[in-house]
């Protein structure tokens, strides 16, 4: 196959901005947080892969570099919304005061979003006082005070301050789900209005700094919703439970708040299960039970059974039953069984609400949903079948025509959903999961006339298949179930059973899928099998759909506008956010697994030699027209996007996307491996070595040339504009660098 070259601007930075097109609201999101709750790494983050103009509004460095007011804030803020942007407001803005001008921007014009960033004291003030070079100098023993002090003074956001919708973040997982719904909004996006998140309780103590130290957790507040930082008297915490109102986004649970009446007795969704709990989580309707007429008694004793079953074996994954209505009788049936069988309520729970707008309405994140289908597997009929085919778009059906063009009964098929489908981008459904079930319903083909023997039998065998296509997902997220265990859904003799699991009719094109996903499936194994302890606890990490970009465009690269060159093996791409004057990714095109440097193993030498040769001719013809770059090729130890690609960037660093530490270490550190040292050792050795150790992007900023220290990442910038030390010898040696013909150094 010839190369594809294609007429792209190289460099993305220039001209991109001048692109006209169609915008939605402009959003305006205060960030609400002490030191240390990682507002800048939040607003970071999601700039970098936002395809939605945004403006980092920082009064630490709003003075030209150094520290502003807020007067200064707001007149950027008003600028930035003006050209159509939209804005973060990263200051403290830790009480309603400071906040009241910011909410005022704008006008109706604009949305008003609030992200409460509400992380332990004791993780603030750990993050504060470790840090160095911070833009407002607020580090060391000052900065852990500020963070105590700041913090008693804390007043929680209220949608009636005007606000059009509010996220709580109170740990890790719920900051990056913040971050993948922000980063996902396209020009056009929007978010669902409301509070989500748990719900957090006013009136709080903040402890003080001696005693937070020691950790006092009173006994009797066990179990409650307070951090171990919050004292809080256990009468005050029974009133406001009783009392608190649920608005648009809370959560009810039989543990946690009193049912206000029979028919909210119906969610049984456990306090922080929302739209910011990153666990991998499956929805699923009650199956035969309403076209097909299957007797709910008994198809709840199965659901309650097979689920029981599946919890059991897995970690960091949960179910969901989902219907419809309220009153549901399946619903009620299947909680009051679960709890009878003391199934865990955070991996299995019931859920009033629409199942294709479970997020968008429901503020419940489901990765995977599954559809009670018909044997065609085809759209129209009523109820879950037809519903998911029209949120989904017609890529669903489409996708479901490559792989089966019926199903029996008793038997699933996983669908990776398109990511053009509405489901993907508004909802973050990866997968749909068709099933069939038995009919107990005359008017529908195949009719077992009330053989309820066979019928459940073949119910059971819908939902082990249902499950076990879930588990199949999670595999292939890596980690996700457990494999300690000898009867687990990820050994040998489960993943035979999986390979038999999708018995349904096939064309040829089924067949073929058939046969990558066991392919897939055995490589997964094989890889588990060679990996040392580092690369089994990296594994464990599965990617949000945002960090799948680089995986979606090596399957079709052709409608990308950065992409440059379309080879067999690899594509060449602008890197979207250079972080230097020349920055291209050489990304593999091999097949789904392989995505990143943990995985490479010996098989892999050729691709690799490939990806540099490739990577040589770019760096060369960039040198041909600019003599004084020089160049590095290598990879990332533990990338934030899926898909193996090798960075080729230029060494003067000069981009406005460089905006901090972590930028600047993960190209002038350990963490980087130079792409002649990986070839190396996987000849040598079968795989590379990877440092994945987190303290090599927290290490001081130094120039790449003369090695000096720099305090903050604009004095950096400002030396290696005009430092012309020689590169370190270690750089100098085997390669490493790419100059132009007859210059070194």
């Amino acid at each position: 196959m010839e190369p594809i070259e294609l007429d792209r601007n190289p460099n993305p930075s220039e001209g991109q901005e001048q692109v006209e097109v169609e915008k939605g609201k402009p959003i305006v999101v205060i960030l609400v947080g002490a030191p240390g709750s990682g507002k800048s790494t939040f607003c970071d983050d999601i700039i970098r892969v936002s395809t939605r103009p945004w403006v980092r509004i920082c009064q630490d460095t709003i003075g030209n570099g150094k520290a502003g007011t807020r007067t200064q804030c707001l007149m950027s803020a008003s600028g930035a919304l003006r050209e159509g942007k939209s804005v973060f407001i990263d200051r403290c803005n830790i009480d309603r005061e400071q906040r009241l001008d910011f909410v005022r921007l704008g006008g109706p014009e604009v949305e008003k979003h609030a992200v409460v960033l509400d992380l332990p004291v004791q993780t603030c003030i750990s993050r504060s006082v470790k840090r160095t070079n911070h833009e407002g100098n607020l580090e060391g023993e000052k900065a852990a005070k500020v963070v105590n002090k700041m913090l008693q003074k804390k007043e929680y956001p209220k949608l009636v301050e005007g606000y059009d919708r509010i996220t709580c973040c109170q740990d890790e997982k719920g900051v990056q789900d913040a971050i993948n719904a922000y980063a996902a909004l396209g020009s056009l996006d929007t978010l669902p209005t409301g509070y989500f998140g748990p719900r957090v309780l006013e009136g709080k103590v903040q402890l003080g700094i001696e005693r937070f130290f020691k950790k006092v957790v009173p006994a009797q507040l066990k179990g409650s919703e307070l951090n171990a930082h919050e004292s809080y008297s256990l009468n005050q915490v029974a009133k406001e439970k009783d009392s608190s109102p649920l608005q648009q986004g809370d959560s009810c649970t039989p543990s946690n708040h009193a049912r206000k009446d029979s028919q909210d007795h119906e969610m049984g969704m456990p306090t922080g299960a929302t739209a910011l709990d990153g666990v991998s989580t499956l929805a699923f309707p009650s199956i035969s039970t309403a076209d097909f007429q299957f007797n709910l008694e008994k198809a709840s004793d199965i659901i309650v059974e097979k689920v029981g079953d599946f919890v059991n074996k897995v970690d960091n994954a949960r179910l969901v039953l989902v219907d419809l209505s309220h009153g549901s009788k399946i619903l009620s049936l299947v909680r009051t069984k679960a709890e009878k069988k003391k199934i865990d309520s955070k991996k299995f729970f019931t859920f009033v609400g629409d199942i294709t707008r479970l997020f968008t309405i429901g503020g419940l994140r489901c990765h995977v949903i599954a559809n009670a289908a018909n044997w065609r597997l085809k759209p129209g009929g009523g109820g879950v079948n037809a519903a998911i085919f029209k949120a989904s778009g017609p890529s669903l059906e489409t996708a479901t025509k490559e792989r089966a063009v019926s199903l029996d009964p008793g038997k699933a098929l996983v669908v990776p959903l398109p990511s053009d489908s509405p489901l993907f981008s508004k909802e973050g459904v990866t997968h749909v999961i068709h099933v069939l079930g038995p009919n107990m319903n005359p008017q529908r083909p195949n009719c077992l006339d009330n053989d309820y023997v066979e019928g459940c039998k073949v119910l059971r065998e819908a939902y082990s298949s249902l499950f076990e296509g879930f588990a199949t997902i999670l595999s292939t997220q890596r980690g996700l179930v457990k494999e300690s265990d000898g009867n687990s859904l990820n050994s040998q003799d489960q993943k035979a059973k999986r390979d038999g699991l999708h018995e349904w009719k096939k064309n040829k094109k089924s067949k073929g899928s058939i046969k990558e996903l066991q392919h897939s499936g055995s490589q997964s194994n094989k890889r588990n099998d060679n990996q040392d302890h580092t690369d089994s606890r990296r594994a464990t990490r599965a990617w949000s759909s945002w960090a799948q970009a680089l995986y979606h465009i090596a399957i079709n690269p052709e409608p990308h506008e950065h992409v440059l060159q379309i080879l067999d093996d690899v594509v060449v791409l602008n890197d979207v956010y250079p972080k230097a004057k020349r920055h291209l990714l050489v990304l593999a095109r091999a097949e789904e697994g392989l995505d990143c440097l943990a995985d490479v193993r010996a098989q892999h030498l050729q691709l690799l030699k490939t990806m540099h040769a490739i990577g040589l001719k770019w760096a060369e013809k960039y040198l041909n027209e600019n003599e004084s770059l020089a160049f590095r090729l290598g990879y990332h130890s533990v990338p934030s996007m899926r898909q193996l690609h090798m960075h080729v960037i230029s060494q003067d660093f000069d981009s406005k996307h460089l905006k901090n530490k972590k930028h600047w270490n993960s190209f002038n550190s350990p963490f980087f491996r130079d792409s002649v040292d990986v070839i190396e050792e996987v000849s040598k050795h079968g795989k590379a070595t990877v440092k994945d150790d987190d303290s090599f992007l927290d290490m001081e900023l130094r120039c790449n040339r003369c090695q000096s220290a720099h305090p903050n990442i604009p004095r950096l910038k400002t030396h290696i504009s005009s430092c012309q030390a020689p590169f370190p010898a270690n750089l100098l040696e085997n390669n490493r660098l790419v100059f132009a013909s007859g210059k070194e150094g």
